[in-house]
């Protein structure tokens, strides 16, 4: 079978889109990992567009799994694509959009730049999940005869942790990434950033996905990154997040606001 989707990027970190708001689609697992490898179609992410729910009309659910087939939470720059695809569609400015754990105000700021409100982040440590209670601010890490120290954890509607380091592209995140990741301490597995501060206002990332491994952006990771650096007064509320491909904008005042650019719509063809 054939259905059709889309194919879109967020600075690289890139995502499959069905829209099965008007028929019924499901991939399972082993497909999904499939369409996922590089040589297929690829991706960081696919992500469904889902039917809408009569009571809450103007409410756009989505599903979210990871190219290794696990369903999850949250993701930043997926949710801006698909807000995009609603604006373009129904010829708005703006969109909402309701994950598994959060409801997202999406505003196009213009043709390929949306505005995302995240919500506001989790710093209890029953929910981010971490396995016992510990510092969350402060989380030192010994994997073998590996060391990593000053680990702040956070949830952004997925868990997070973030570490400041001198030069966050020395580590080899495709070693280091997995390893925290699947730690002990993170019972839902982790999204792992190495950052950097440039100045108060900019901060260069590298950035290991849960479940993705090593992407060329992070939605997620970039507000987890800006909440973090504010929080350890590293930087102000208003921070550019530079990635490979480009820079995210996040805003933190209680609330996160991610900014940034979205890639033209790719209309594919899927096969299943």
């Amino acid at each position: 079978m054939d259905i059709k989707a889309f194919k879109m990027d967020g600075l690289g970190n890139d995502f499959l889109i069905i829209d099965r708001r008007k028929k019924s689609i499901s991939i399972k697992k082993e497909k999904i990992i499939e369409l996922g490898k590089r040589e297929n179609i690829g991706f960081d992410q696919l992500i469904f567009i889902d039917e809408i729910d009569n009571g809450t009309p103007n409410y756009n659910p989505i599903t979210i799994y990871n190219s290794d087939g696990e369903k999850v939470e949250a993701c930043g720059n997926g949710s801006r694509c698909v807000a995009k695809i609603l604006c373009d569609q129904e010829k708005k400015e703006g969109a909402v959009i309701i994950t598994s754990n959060r409801i997202l105000k999406a505003q196009k700021i213009s043709e390929n730049s949306i505005r995302l409100e995240m919500g506001e982040p989790i710093f209890e440590w029953q929910k981010i999940p971490l396995s016992r209670d510990i510092n969350h601010k402060n989380i030192n890490i010994k994997i073998n005869d590996l060391e990593f120290r000053d680990g702040f954890a956070i949830n952004v509607g997925n868990p997070h942790i973030v570490f400041f380091v001198d030069d966050c592209f020395k580590y080899d995140l495709k070693k280091i990434g997995p390893l925290i990741e699947n730690y002990e301490l993170f019972p839902e597995k982790i999204n792992v950033t190495f950052a950097q501060i440039k100045d108060s206002s900019n901060i260069l990332v590298s950035v290991w996905e849960r479940g993705a491994g090593l992407t060329k952006a992070c939605g997620t990771a970039a507000c987890a990154t800006g909440v973090v650096a504010f929080e350890k007064k590293l930087s102000g509320n208003n921070t550019n997040i530079h990635f490979k491909e480009g820079l995210l904008n996040i805003k933190y005042n209680s609330v996160i606001s991610m900014t940034g650019p979205v890639s033209d719509i790719k209309e594919i063809e899927v096969k299943l």
